[in-house]
């Protein structure tokens, strides 16, 4: 009989190690998913993983490649902030659609101004948007002690249904022929978040994704900040002997999160995606968090998760158009991957023993 021992310390190579395991898992029961979709694995797993990077379109999915993983790099610093502190906020999804909405209602109201400050005006507004609504969590509960989980998850219907709205009326493009949608942001010359060197999808959110790492990465090895964070999250009631303020971090490391969201948002709606529409959530608020824990909550970790994750939407799309994969399969694919790293996690504290049965005591 296989049962679990609890470790006497943490195991630090089944953390790092961890990651790696279920990846490979992944690979192997997304390929017997494929075969069962009737696909050939191998061959759909090269799509997804071989292709983008050195096929014959490789020079086009590389750029891609930084356009996808650059809101999940950024989303997930942000997360990774709370969740090391033992904050579970997983409502990055409508901070970085508020962030989008706001970041998107500067450009529109100074339509069709020309000048320097409306992207940065934008920039400011995307991240206050994203904040104010990571705040909301935070703030209830420091001051009610709702669980911050399933309001941040709530939330993130209520910014679905808000985007909706503001596709379908405040912010619908009145040259439209009345079709949802706003302006194209993208085609704003003041407005348009576009590629600093051409071909290469290097943009503006891809920047800040990469500073987001430098910081966060300075932040939690080198300052004290970060030290309160790890404190907190390892041992709350030695964190407040040693004078941290449970509530202060809280709402620091909520809106913090918000707030990278809400710049990720941003920088799509004003690049990428191009324009506030009905369906403008893409789900990388929630991918974000998979990119969160398979980087190991560290930033070297989440630009390297980033870049993975990135690459099975790239490779995702190419194989559904290329061999006719369903769309689904490529989500149950990535959800895979948090479903094997949560699974194998369990190793990093407790170890397998193979125990005997006890014999029956004889009357």
């Amino acid at each position: 009989m296989i049962r679990l021992e609890k470790r006497p310390t943490h195991s630090h190579v089944w953390t790092w190690a961890t990651p790696l395991i279920a990846v490979l898992a992944t690979m192997i029961a997304g390929g017997l998913m494929f075969m069962l979709l009737g696909k050939d694995p191998f061959a759909t797993l090269r799509t997804i993983f071989w292709d983008p990077l050195f096929g014959q379109h490789a020079s086009y999915y590389r750029g891609q490649l930084l356009i996808k993983a650059g809101p999940l790099i950024l989303i997930a610093v942000g997360l990774s902030f709370g969740f090391r502190a033992g904050i579970w906020n997983i409502g990055a999804e409508g901070q970085y659609i508020v962030g989008a909405i706001c970041g998107a209602a500067v450009a529109l109201a100074f339509y069709p101004a020309a000048g320097w400050y409306i992207f940065p005006l934008m920039v400011i507004a995307g991240a206050l948007g994203g904040m104010a609504w990571g705040l909301i969590p935070g703030i209830l509960r420091v001051r009610y002690g709702a669980s911050e989980t399933l309001v941040s998850l709530m939330l993130v219907y209520v910014a679905e249904r808000l985007v909706a709205q503001m596709a379908l009326g405040a912010m619908r493009n009145p040259e439209g022929m009345g079709m949802p949608g706003s302006r194209v942001i993208s085609r704003y010359p003041a407005a348009a978040n576009t590629e600093i060197f051409a071909g290469t999808g290097m943009h503006w959110g891809v920047v800040a994704a990469l500073i987001a790492v430098i910081v966060a990465y300075v932040a939690l090895s080198r300052h004290m900040f970060g030290f309160n964070i790890r404190l907190a999250g390892q041992s709350p009631r030695a964190a407040a002997f040693s004078g941290v303020q449970p509530g202060k971090l809280i709402l620091i490391c909520t809106g913090l999160s918000g707030a990278l969201a809400g710049l990720a948002g941003m920088f799509e709606v004003a690049g990428p995606a191009g324009r506030i529409s009905i369906d403008f959530g893409v789900g990388y608020g929630f991918t974000a968090i998979i990119v969160a824990f398979l980087g190991r909550l560290h930033p070297v970790g989440i630009l390297l998760a980033g870049l993975l994750l990135a690459l099975t939407y790239i490779g995702g799309e190419s194989a559904q158009t290329a061999i006719g994969l369903p769309a689904a399969a490529i989500q149950m694919f990535q959800g895979m991957l948090l479903f094997f790293l949560l699974a194998f996690d369990v190793l990093t504290n407790y170890r397998l023993r193979l125990a005997r049965p006890k014999a029956k005591e004889v009357a």
